[in-house]
């Protein structure tokens, strides 16, 4: 017996065992011949005491109710798209009787209380509040009114191209179920780029009782086929998509399955659910981190990208906009479109953002996993001081120049164990830089998180 039943059998069996100290000598006497205090247990007394130690479980609002033509009440259903079909929070059951215990031969039933009795706990016969997905937008029906769905202009190459389904068997990673955008309920948008929308969205109901029977919460994002096609980059969709499909850190966005239909492409992606980090470093007083707080995000973010260094993975774009933070507080790596699979760890292509780019990548040259150092210089120097260490307002041809003098100049304000690290991956040839599990066991990262240094022995040093 758990719960509120035992915890009243407790009771009663302490109430058993104690003696009452009245008065009366001899009547104390008399009851402690008979066998305790039980027997002339005062019924209201113990009734308070059953209620006060009865557990009473959290109660959620009520959902807003109205009456159908047969007088029985139902939830409101406040739907404003095909899209959001199921996208109502679940009723809370009507609450049921306590079971009635049966009274033990030492004890005197409490009087019963005219109150509605508690609802059942979560998994205890009823069903948890769902997690609110909050309003669809109906910004998938806009887009199609606006004909971006419309694909009768492309080839059947560019349509096979596109083809993309993550339970398809001969891919570069474990096959998943098969999804389709009707096993979804769609929340309110998370997010709008250029090739489409990120959706908070919620798998419909299955049967997991860790989930409570409500499915998975995940960002949904959307793009269109023939935006991806008119602006050539559809192939680096698909190499995004088979990169981040492999990935498994704490600190790498997860990327669970995708599917398509006509005209467009679905990612099931993690859900971060305390958005972009560089919401909230904009939010902060002068736009910048204190320095435990910047120190723990460089730590994280030094050991998801030495995860991938591992499986020779390059981002060549870590910056603020490109990082999102969980409902931990833990920082993850995200949007993988200039990302690449480099084996031989050389690469010539011109990518990135203008303030966070390297000197190789500025004069022309070839580049390697050190690009992802040096961004990390600049993204630390960013978290301390609120704007990167090269950008200059008057032009990105001065910004050019900066970067390729290394003209740095470092605030007074920041510590000089910060300098240091600032310093150490801000060198003109990658080679000089900082390597990444260093970079876990310098002594400002271990000031601030005295775990780094064990997770930087986890992965094969960067070379």
């Amino acid at each position: 017996m758990t719960g509120p039943e035992s915890q009243a059998n407790s009771l009663e069996a302490r109430m058993t065992s104690m003696t009452l100290s009245g008065t009366d000598a001899g009547a104390g006497a008399s009851m402690r011949h008979h066998g305790g205090a039980s027997a002339l247990t005062n019924t209201t007394w113990l009734a308070a005491q059953q209620r006060k130690a009865t557990h009473q479980p959290f109660q959620p609002r009520p959902l807003k109710m109205v009456a159908n033509l047969e007088g029985k009440t139902t939830p409101r259903a406040p739907l404003v798209s095909r899209h959001a079909l199921g996208n109502v929070p679940a009723a809370v059951p009507a609450t049921t009787e306590a079971k009635a215990r049966a009274p033990s031969h030492t004890s005197v039933r409490p009087r019963e209380e005219k109150k509605p009795a508690p609802q059942a706990p979560a998994g205890r016969g009823a069903e948890a509040p769902q997690f609110d997905l909050g309003h669809y937008d109906g910004g998938l029906e806009r887009d199609e009114s606006k004909g971006r769905r419309d694909t009768s202009s492309r080839s059947s190459d560019d349509c096979d191209t596109l083809a993309m389904d993550s339970s398809m068997d001969g891919l570069h990673h474990q096959p998943t179920r098969q999804w389709s955008l009707s096993q979804f309920e769609i929340g309110r948008p998370l997010g709008k780029g250029k090739f489409g929308r990120v959706y908070l969205a919620r798998t419909k109901s299955v049967t997991s009782a860790k989930l409570q029977n409500q499915g998975y919460v995940v960002a949904l994002k959307c793009v269109y086929k023939k935006e991806l096609v008119e602006n050539k980059v559809d192939l680096q969709l698909r190499r995004e998509i088979e990169i981040q499909m492999n990935l498994r850190h704490p600190n790498v966005l997860r990327m669970f399955g995708y599917f398509h239909d006509h005209g467009r492409i679905f990612m099931m992606l993690e859900f971060a659910g305390r958005g972009e980090l560089f919401k909230i470093l904009s939010k902060m007083p002068n736009r910048r981190f204190d320095e435990p707080t910047a120190a723990r995000y460089i730590a994280q973010i030094a050991d998801a990208l030495q995860y991938l260094h591992s499986k020779h993975i390059i981002h060549r774009d870590i910056k603020p906009e490109n990082l999102l933070v969980g409902i931990r507080g833990e920082v993850k790596i995200a949007d993988f479109g200039w990302s690449v699979h480099a084996p031989g760890n050389r690469r010539a292509t011109l990518c990135g953002t203008l303030d966070y780019l390297p000197p190789e990548m500025v004069e022309g040259k070839t580049h390697s996993g050190a690009v992802d150092l040096w961004a990390l210089g600049v993204l630390t120097y960013e978290f301390l001081e609120g704007v990167p260490p090269f950008e200059e307002l008057s032009g990105a041809s001065m910004t050019y120049k900066r970067i390729a003098a290394v003209d740095l100049h470092i605030p007074s304000h920041f510590s000089d164990e910060a300098k240091d690290l600032v310093r150490a991956l801000l060198q003109y040839h990658p080679a000089d830089r900082l390597p990444l599990h260093k970079v876990l066991r310098h002594p400002w990262i271990v000031r601030h998180d005295p775990q780094a240094a064990a997770r930087a022995a986890r992965f094969t040093p960067d070379r």
